[in-house]
């Protein structure tokens, strides 16, 4: 499967509890720290939630 590199680029500071969430699930908890996950259906749609707050990269 491929694989995605999401990094965190801005804040979660005064976000929705949902995106604060979505984040977490992730695993994207500190500022420019990334994370490489399998690309999943539920993944992209995590992805889509926050994708303002993050970068993602196909690797």
């Amino acid at each position: 499967m491929a694989k995605m590199k999401i990094t965190l680029v801005r804040s979660g500071i005064d976000r929705p509890e949902t995106q604060k969430r979505t984040l977490k699930a992730l695993g994207l908890t500190k500022m420019h720290r990334s994370v490489e996950l399998e690309i999943t259906p539920q993944i992209k749609g995590m992805i889509n939630k926050v994708q303002h707050l993050v970068e993602v990269k196909e690797i």
